[in-house]
């Protein structure tokens, strides 16, 4: 189903899931791939399925492997996938956790299904969304001297494959030409560019060369 937002749920309490899937599986621009009680089992369907989800809502405390771990390989082996915490701890531990090992958004079990279908779609579009609840959390551990500084957190972390494009930006690729060297689609790509705009606070690619060589973050041609 072109155009839909493809979601693997993954999470150890059956009727929570039924639940879940229930609203997710209420959204037309939703389609839910895969279910999985535990993070071995969500490996293991997400190796043997051709088609990856968009975004995962991943629970944190699982038997087998927890959330934090799952995300860290998934964070590897898939780093075009979204991980969406959902999770009934609101502990900052938890929540500084799951978004230091690449969790796109954090939100607790007993958020709204409304808040949980806009937060999906947020992350679809733009790669990650920290509410306000989030945002203070993490303020106040940087006040206190305990966790990364959420600015840090959003502007200055580029992952491997956000590294990757912005390279390819810098020696003028195409979204098309980025995909077919890296083996990825042309939305992923846009949705990574859309990432590397918001958490350089680049207004276009002229602003995202000029930042990847003043930081000596890429390697351009002689001709650029």
């Amino acid at each position: 189903m072109e155009g839909k937002i493809k979601i693997a749920v993954t999470d150890d309490e059956t009727l929570f899931r039924a639940g879940i899937l229930f609203i997710l599986n209420r959204v037309p621009e939703f389609e839910v791939l895969f279910e999985a009680e535990n993070g071995v089992e969500l490996l293991d369907k997400l190796a043997a399925s051709e088609e990856k989800p968009d975004v995962i809502l991943m629970d944190i405390k699982m038997p087998e492997m927890n959330g934090v771990e799952c995300t860290k390989t998934i964070q590897k082996k898939y780093p075009d996938i979204n991980i969406v915490a959902l999770s009934s701890y609101g502990g900052r531990a938890f929540i500084t956790n799951m978004i230091n090992v690449g969790a796109s958004s954090y939100l607790l079990k007993n958020t709204s299904p409304k808040e949980v279908v806009a937060t999906i779609k947020k992350v679809y579009e733009t790669g990650f969304h920290y509410d306000q609840w989030v945002h203070e959390v993490l303020d106040e551990e940087r006040v206190n001297g305990k966790a990364v500084n959420i600015e840090t957190v959003l502007n200055n972390q580029l992952s491997k494959r956000e590294l990757e494009i912005l390279e390819l930006i810098c020696n003028q690729y195409t979204n098309h030409e980025i995909a077919e060297k890296l083996f990825i689609s042309p939305r992923t790509v846009e949705v990574h560019r859309k990432k590397l705009l918001i958490k350089t606070e680049s207004k276009n690619t002229a602003g995202l060369v000029v930042y990847g060589i003043r930081n000596e973050l890429v390697q351009v041609s002689p001709d650029i």
